[in-house]
Protein backbone atom coordinates (compact mmCIF):
# COMPACT_ATOMS: atom_id res chain seq x y z
CA UNK A 1 0.00 0.00 0.00
CA UNK A 2 2.58 2.51 1.07
CA UNK A 3 4.05 3.32 -2.03
CA UNK A 4 5.63 7.25 -0.92
CA UNK A 5 5.17 8.91 2.60
CA UNK A 6 4.54 12.09 4.73
CA UNK A 7 3.03 9.97 5.80
CA UNK A 8 2.51 7.76 8.95
CA UNK A 9 -1.74 7.10 12.59
CA UNK A 10 -2.42 7.39 15.88
CA UNK A 11 -2.94 7.50 19.35
CA UNK A 12 -2.77 7.99 23.12
CA UNK A 13 -1.49 5.08 24.83
CA UNK A 14 -3.64 4.73 28.20
CA UNK A 15 -2.15 2.62 31.34
CA UNK A 16 -3.78 1.80 34.28
CA UNK A 17 -1.88 -0.45 37.27
CA UNK A 18 -4.02 -2.02 39.27
CA UNK A 19 -2.37 -2.63 42.93
CA UNK A 20 -3.75 -5.42 44.91
CA UNK A 21 -3.22 -6.58 48.17
CA UNK A 22 -3.96 -10.10 47.61
CA UNK A 23 -1.72 -12.64 48.12
CA UNK A 24 -4.23 -15.21 45.98
CA UNK A 25 -3.02 -13.73 43.07
CA UNK A 26 0.16 -14.69 40.88
CA UNK A 27 3.51 -12.87 41.25
CA UNK A 28 5.45 -12.38 38.25
CA UNK A 29 8.92 -12.71 39.45
CA UNK A 30 11.71 -10.42 38.99
CA UNK A 31 13.42 -10.47 35.99
CA UNK A 32 17.35 -11.91 35.84
CA UNK A 33 20.22 -9.19 36.19
CA UNK A 34 20.73 -8.81 31.71
CA UNK A 35 23.61 -7.28 30.42
CA UNK A 36 24.17 -6.32 27.33
CA UNK A 37 26.84 -8.49 25.59
CA UNK A 38 30.29 -6.65 23.61
CA UNK A 39 31.75 -8.88 21.86
CA UNK A 40 31.70 -9.42 17.94
CA UNK A 41 28.90 -12.36 18.49
CA UNK A 42 27.05 -9.48 19.70
CA UNK A 43 26.43 -7.39 16.27
CA UNK A 44 24.68 -8.31 13.11
CA UNK A 45 25.10 -7.16 9.59
CA UNK A 46 22.64 -9.13 7.43
CA UNK A 47 20.64 -6.15 6.11
CA UNK A 48 22.93 -3.82 4.21
CA UNK A 49 20.76 -0.29 5.68
CA UNK A 50 21.01 -1.32 8.60
CA UNK A 51 23.65 -2.44 11.76
CA UNK A 52 22.27 -4.64 14.55
CA UNK A 53 23.63 -4.42 18.12
CA UNK A 54 22.44 -6.84 20.93
CA UNK A 55 20.28 -5.22 23.39
CA UNK A 56 18.11 -5.86 25.97
CA UNK A 57 14.27 -5.66 26.99
CA UNK A 58 15.31 -3.80 30.11
CA UNK A 59 16.43 -1.04 26.80
CA UNK A 60 12.84 -0.51 25.54
CA UNK A 61 11.47 2.28 26.71
CA UNK A 62 8.53 1.59 28.34
CA UNK A 63 8.23 -2.06 27.75
CA UNK A 64 6.68 -3.05 30.46
CA UNK A 65 3.50 -0.29 30.71
CA UNK A 66 3.04 -1.33 26.55
CA UNK A 67 -0.51 -3.29 26.26
CA UNK A 68 0.42 -5.50 24.14
CA UNK A 69 -2.61 -7.18 23.52
CA UNK A 70 -3.56 -4.40 21.82
CA UNK A 71 -0.64 -5.33 19.54
CA UNK A 72 -1.56 -8.88 19.45
CA UNK A 73 -4.44 -8.64 16.36
CA UNK A 74 -1.06 -7.00 14.04
CA UNK A 75 1.38 -9.54 15.13
CA UNK A 76 -1.15 -12.60 13.87
CA UNK A 77 -1.43 -10.65 10.48
CA UNK A 78 2.64 -10.89 10.56
CA UNK A 79 2.23 -13.93 10.53
CA UNK A 80 -0.26 -14.88 8.00
CA UNK A 81 2.63 -13.46 5.78
CA UNK A 82 5.47 -14.91 7.65
CA UNK A 83 3.79 -18.62 7.82
CA UNK A 84 3.94 -18.45 3.64
CA UNK A 85 7.86 -17.69 3.47
CA UNK A 86 10.59 -20.61 3.72
CA UNK A 87 12.26 -19.27 6.95
CA UNK A 88 11.97 -22.16 10.09
CA UNK A 89 12.68 -19.51 12.51
CA UNK A 90 9.75 -17.39 11.78
CA UNK A 91 7.22 -20.17 11.43
CA UNK A 92 8.26 -21.71 14.84
CA UNK A 93 7.68 -18.73 16.44
CA UNK A 94 4.16 -17.78 14.60
CA UNK A 95 3.25 -21.66 15.84
CA UNK A 96 4.05 -20.66 19.28
CA UNK A 97 1.78 -17.73 19.36
CA UNK A 98 -1.37 -20.05 19.05
CA UNK A 99 -0.57 -20.68 22.51
CA UNK A 100 -0.46 -17.49 24.29
CA UNK A 101 -3.90 -15.98 25.26
CA UNK A 102 -4.96 -12.65 23.25
CA UNK A 103 -6.17 -11.25 25.67
CA UNK A 104 -3.11 -11.37 28.87
CA UNK A 105 -0.52 -8.59 28.25
CA UNK A 106 1.35 -10.56 30.29
CA UNK A 107 1.36 -13.85 28.83
CA UNK A 108 1.98 -11.65 25.38
CA UNK A 109 5.11 -10.38 26.89
CA UNK A 110 6.18 -13.30 28.40
CA UNK A 111 6.03 -14.96 24.65
CA UNK A 112 7.59 -12.50 22.85
CA UNK A 113 10.57 -12.17 25.81
CA UNK A 114 10.33 -16.66 25.46
CA UNK A 115 11.30 -16.87 22.15
CA UNK A 116 12.86 -13.43 20.82
CA UNK A 117 15.52 -11.31 21.10
CA UNK A 118 16.23 -7.54 21.15
CA UNK A 119 18.29 -5.87 18.44
CA UNK A 120 19.28 -2.19 18.49
CA UNK A 121 19.14 -0.63 15.12
CA UNK A 122 21.89 1.71 14.03
CA UNK A 123 21.77 3.70 10.81
CA UNK A 124 25.01 1.33 8.29
CA UNK A 125 24.96 4.71 6.41
CA UNK A 126 25.22 8.92 6.82
CA UNK A 127 21.73 10.03 6.37
CA UNK A 128 21.71 14.28 6.44
CA UNK A 129 21.67 14.65 10.42
CA UNK A 130 22.00 11.07 11.15
CA UNK A 131 25.49 9.77 10.90
CA UNK A 132 27.10 6.11 10.13
CA UNK A 133 26.13 4.50 13.38
CA UNK A 134 23.73 6.70 15.31
CA UNK A 135 21.01 4.75 16.83
CA UNK A 136 18.61 7.57 15.74
CA UNK A 137 16.98 8.52 12.63
CA UNK A 138 13.47 10.39 11.16
CA UNK A 139 10.13 9.03 11.92
CA UNK A 140 6.70 9.99 10.04
CA UNK A 141 3.66 9.14 10.20
CA UNK A 142 0.89 8.48 7.43
CA UNK A 143 -2.83 7.59 7.39
CA UNK A 144 -5.69 6.79 5.12
CA UNK A 145 -7.68 9.52 3.96
CA UNK A 146 -11.03 9.44 3.60
CA UNK A 147 -12.58 11.63 0.84
CA UNK A 148 -16.32 12.53 0.03
CA UNK A 149 -16.82 12.19 -3.78
CA UNK A 150 -19.21 10.69 -6.37
CA UNK A 151 -18.32 8.40 -9.43
CA UNK A 152 -19.71 10.22 -12.20
CA UNK A 153 -18.05 14.36 -12.35
CA UNK A 154 -21.29 16.70 -11.22
CA UNK A 155 -20.95 19.47 -8.81
CA UNK A 156 -17.72 20.63 -6.72
CA UNK A 157 -16.21 16.63 -7.57
CA UNK A 158 -14.21 18.20 -10.37
CA UNK A 159 -10.75 16.29 -9.47
CA UNK A 160 -10.82 12.46 -10.54
CA UNK A 161 -8.80 9.55 -9.32
CA UNK A 162 -7.60 7.50 -12.19
CA UNK A 163 -7.57 3.76 -12.83
CA UNK A 164 -4.19 2.45 -14.25
CA UNK A 165 -4.09 2.28 -17.59
CA UNK A 166 -4.22 -1.22 -19.15
CA UNK A 167 -1.97 -0.17 -21.90
CA UNK A 168 0.66 0.26 -19.59
CA UNK A 169 0.48 -3.11 -18.09
CA UNK A 170 2.99 -5.17 -20.50
CA UNK A 171 5.63 -2.82 -19.88
CA UNK A 172 4.69 -1.49 -16.48
CA UNK A 173 8.28 -0.31 -15.76
CA UNK A 174 8.74 2.01 -18.87
CA UNK A 175 9.23 5.80 -18.19
CA UNK A 176 5.74 7.37 -18.56
CA UNK A 177 4.67 11.19 -18.90
CA UNK A 178 5.30 13.24 -15.72
CA UNK A 179 2.04 14.11 -14.03
CA UNK A 180 1.52 17.60 -16.10
CA UNK A 181 1.65 15.83 -19.69
CA UNK A 182 -0.61 13.02 -18.41
CA UNK A 183 -3.20 15.85 -17.50
CA UNK A 184 -2.99 17.91 -20.32
CA UNK A 185 -3.38 14.94 -22.85
CA UNK A 186 -6.11 13.80 -21.74
CA UNK A 187 -4.57 10.05 -21.83
CA UNK A 188 -6.12 9.59 -18.77
CA UNK A 189 -9.93 10.47 -20.51
CA UNK A 190 -12.13 7.23 -19.22
CA UNK A 191 -9.90 5.90 -16.37
CA UNK A 192 -11.63 7.87 -13.81
CA UNK A 193 -12.76 5.91 -10.90
CA UNK A 194 -13.97 8.75 -8.77
CA UNK A 195 -14.39 12.22 -8.71
CA UNK A 196 -13.26 14.98 -5.22
CA UNK A 197 -13.68 17.87 -4.57
CA UNK A 198 -9.93 18.82 -3.48
CA UNK A 199 -6.88 17.94 -5.88
CA UNK A 200 -4.81 18.93 -2.64
CA UNK A 201 -6.24 16.21 -0.96
CA UNK A 202 -6.55 14.21 -3.86
CA UNK A 203 -2.92 14.49 -4.34
CA UNK A 204 -1.77 13.93 -0.53
CA UNK A 205 -3.92 10.71 -1.22
CA UNK A 206 -1.75 9.49 -3.80
CA UNK A 207 1.34 10.02 -1.48
CA UNK A 208 -0.66 8.18 0.98
CA UNK A 209 -1.07 5.33 -1.33
CA UNK A 210 -4.93 4.30 -0.92
CA UNK A 211 -7.23 5.76 0.67
CA UNK A 212 -11.64 5.71 0.86
CA UNK A 213 -14.13 7.66 -0.65
CA UNK A 214 -17.57 8.43 0.86
CA UNK A 215 -19.96 8.45 -1.42
CA UNK A 216 -23.34 10.56 -0.82
CA UNK A 217 -25.16 7.26 -0.50
CA UNK A 218 -23.24 7.01 2.72
CA UNK A 219 -21.60 4.06 1.12
CA UNK A 220 -17.86 3.72 1.38
CA UNK A 221 -15.17 2.96 -2.07
CA UNK A 222 -12.28 1.81 -0.97
CA UNK A 223 -9.22 2.59 -3.02
CA UNK A 224 -5.67 0.71 -3.28
CA UNK A 225 -2.53 1.41 -5.26
CA UNK A 226 -2.77 0.28 -8.28
CA UNK A 227 0.92 2.14 -9.71
CA UNK A 228 2.29 4.76 -10.97
CA UNK A 229 4.20 6.76 -13.82
CA UNK A 230 7.63 5.78 -12.53
CA UNK A 231 8.47 9.17 -12.88
CA UNK A 232 10.58 10.43 -9.38
CA UNK A 233 8.86 11.75 -6.27
CA UNK A 234 9.44 15.06 -5.86
CA UNK A 235 7.80 16.80 -2.99
CA UNK A 236 5.68 20.01 -4.02
CA UNK A 237 6.33 21.05 -0.05
CA UNK A 238 9.87 21.15 -1.19
CA UNK A 239 8.79 23.26 -3.86
CA UNK A 240 7.02 25.31 -1.81
CA UNK A 241 9.94 26.06 0.52
CA UNK A 242 11.94 26.83 -2.07
CA UNK A 243 9.67 29.19 -3.83
CA UNK A 244 9.83 31.23 -0.59
CA UNK A 245 5.88 30.32 -0.07
CA UNK A 246 6.36 28.91 3.63
CA UNK A 247 9.28 27.77 5.98
CA UNK A 248 10.06 24.16 6.52
CA UNK A 249 7.96 23.86 9.56
CA UNK A 250 4.98 25.15 8.30
CA UNK A 251 5.38 22.98 5.43
CA UNK A 252 2.88 20.25 7.50
CA UNK A 253 0.17 18.85 4.78
CA UNK A 254 -2.18 21.35 7.11
CA UNK A 255 0.03 24.15 6.15
CA UNK A 256 -0.16 23.08 2.39
CA UNK A 257 -3.75 23.05 2.45
CA UNK A 258 -3.81 26.42 3.90
CA UNK A 259 -1.57 27.40 1.34
CA UNK A 260 -3.63 26.30 -1.25
CA UNK A 261 -7.02 28.06 -0.14
CA UNK A 262 -5.00 31.12 -0.35
CA UNK A 263 -3.45 30.76 -3.82
CA UNK A 264 -6.19 28.78 -5.89
CA UNK A 265 -4.32 30.01 -9.51
CA UNK A 266 -1.53 27.95 -8.58
CA UNK A 267 -2.26 24.95 -6.91
CA UNK A 268 -1.80 23.02 -10.71
CA UNK A 269 1.60 24.50 -10.62
CA UNK A 270 2.50 23.24 -7.20
CA UNK A 271 1.07 19.48 -7.75
CA UNK A 272 3.16 19.60 -11.09
CA UNK A 273 6.07 20.43 -9.28
CA UNK A 274 6.03 16.24 -8.23
CA UNK A 275 5.79 14.54 -11.75
CA UNK A 276 4.92 11.18 -10.58
CA UNK A 277 1.15 10.38 -10.46
CA UNK A 278 -0.31 7.26 -8.81
CA UNK A 279 -3.30 5.47 -10.19
CA UNK A 280 -5.92 3.38 -7.91
CA UNK A 281 -7.76 0.20 -7.97
CA UNK A 282 -11.16 -0.22 -6.27
CA UNK A 283 -10.25 -2.70 -3.48
CA UNK A 284 -12.92 -5.23 -2.00
CA UNK A 285 -10.94 -7.61 -0.75
CA UNK A 286 -10.97 -6.21 2.88
CA UNK A 287 -13.76 -4.59 5.32
CA UNK A 288 -14.02 -0.67 5.53
CA UNK A 289 -13.51 -1.14 8.93
CA UNK A 290 -9.83 -2.72 8.35
CA UNK A 291 -6.81 -0.67 7.36
CA UNK A 292 -5.47 -0.53 3.74
CA UNK A 293 -3.29 -3.46 3.24
CA UNK A 294 0.09 -2.98 3.42
CA UNK A 295 3.38 -4.54 1.28
CA UNK A 296 3.31 -7.65 2.65
CA UNK A 297 -0.11 -8.36 1.79
CA UNK A 298 -1.82 -7.97 5.12
CA UNK A 299 -4.57 -5.15 6.65
CA UNK A 300 -2.34 -2.41 8.49
CA UNK A 301 -3.56 -1.59 12.24
CA UNK A 302 -3.87 1.37 13.37
CA UNK A 303 -0.92 2.63 15.99
CA UNK A 304 0.62 -0.59 15.58
CA UNK A 305 1.56 -1.08 11.93
CA UNK A 306 4.70 0.73 10.13
CA UNK A 307 6.49 1.28 6.85
CA UNK A 308 10.29 0.48 6.87
CA UNK A 309 12.72 -0.18 4.64
CA UNK A 310 13.04 -3.15 3.47
CA UNK A 311 16.96 -2.91 3.12
CA UNK A 312 17.16 -2.63 7.27
CA UNK A 313 14.22 -4.37 8.70
CA UNK A 314 13.13 -7.72 7.82
CA UNK A 315 9.05 -7.93 6.51
CA UNK A 316 5.96 -8.46 8.73
CA UNK A 317 9.16 -8.36 11.97
CA UNK A 318 8.28 -6.57 15.51
CA UNK A 319 9.74 -3.41 16.16
CA UNK A 320 10.21 -1.37 19.09
CA UNK A 321 9.70 2.63 18.12
CA UNK A 322 10.57 4.92 20.58
CA UNK A 323 9.61 8.46 19.29
CA UNK A 324 7.39 10.99 20.49
CA UNK A 325 4.19 12.86 19.20
CA UNK A 326 4.40 15.94 17.27
CA UNK A 327 2.12 18.30 18.69
CA UNK A 328 2.24 17.23 22.20
CA UNK A 329 5.85 15.92 22.22
CA UNK A 330 4.44 13.24 24.65
CA UNK A 331 6.56 9.72 24.24
CA UNK A 332 5.57 7.13 21.66
CA UNK A 333 6.72 4.17 23.03
CA UNK A 334 5.38 0.67 21.75
CA UNK A 335 5.56 -2.46 19.96
CA UNK A 336 4.93 -2.29 16.10
CA UNK A 337 5.25 -4.38 13.39
CA UNK A 338 6.56 -3.51 9.52
CA UNK A 339 3.64 -4.02 7.65
CA UNK A 340 4.85 -1.59 4.84
CA UNK A 341 7.01 0.07 2.87
CA UNK A 342 7.70 3.66 0.78
CA UNK A 343 9.64 5.06 -1.54
CA UNK A 344 10.93 7.36 0.90
CA UNK A 345 12.20 5.24 3.40
CA UNK A 346 15.08 4.91 3.17
CA UNK A 347 17.54 4.10 6.12
CA UNK A 348 18.02 1.85 9.05
CA UNK A 349 16.68 3.68 11.76
CA UNK A 350 13.53 5.15 10.01
CA UNK A 351 9.88 4.68 10.32
CA UNK A 352 6.64 5.66 8.82
CA UNK A 353 3.98 4.94 11.33
CA UNK A 354 0.66 4.13 10.34
CA UNK A 355 -1.72 6.64 12.81
CA UNK A 356 -5.02 5.11 11.05
CA UNK A 357 -8.42 6.37 8.44
CA UNK A 358 -9.90 9.64 9.22
CA UNK A 359 -9.46 13.32 9.39
CA UNK A 360 -8.16 12.50 13.03
CA UNK A 361 -5.53 10.57 11.90
CA UNK A 362 -4.11 13.09 9.32
CA UNK A 363 -3.65 15.68 11.97
CA UNK A 364 -1.48 13.89 13.29
CA UNK A 365 0.63 12.34 10.59
CA UNK A 366 0.62 15.77 8.61
CA UNK A 367 2.76 17.31 11.62
CA UNK A 368 4.73 14.33 12.08
CA UNK A 369 8.88 14.82 11.48
CA UNK A 370 10.48 13.28 14.76
CA UNK A 371 13.51 11.59 16.01
CA UNK A 372 13.49 8.39 16.95
CA UNK A 373 15.09 4.90 18.47
CA UNK A 374 14.06 1.39 16.87
CA UNK A 375 14.66 -2.31 17.62
CA UNK A 376 14.16 -4.52 15.82
CA UNK A 377 12.57 -8.31 17.99
CA UNK A 378 14.52 -11.06 16.18
CA UNK A 379 13.55 -15.32 16.71
CA UNK A 380 16.30 -16.37 18.88
CA UNK A 381 19.25 -17.59 17.13
CA UNK A 382 19.24 -15.67 14.38
CA UNK A 383 22.24 -13.36 14.13
CA UNK A 384 23.75 -15.14 17.05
Amino acid sequence: MKKFVVIPMMWVICLVILLSACTSQPVRPPKPQEKLIESPSSYFNQYPAAKYVLSTWRQLPSWDEDRLEQAWQAWQRSCQSLNKTKKDEWRQVCDQAQKVDPQSGRAIREYFESYFNVWEIRQAKDLKQFPQGSNQGLITSYYEPILKGALTRQGIYQTPLHAYPPSWQSSPTALRPPRAALMSSGALNGLEIAWVADPVAAAFMQIQGSGKIQLENKKILRLGFAGTNNQTFASFANWLIQQNEMTYAQASMQGISEWAKKNPQRVQTMLNANPRYVFFKVDSSTSSLDGPIGSIGVPLTSGRSIAVDWQAVPKGAPVYLSTTEADSGQALQRLVFAQDTGSAIVGGVRADYYWGSGDSAGEKAGKMKQVGRMWVILPKGVGE
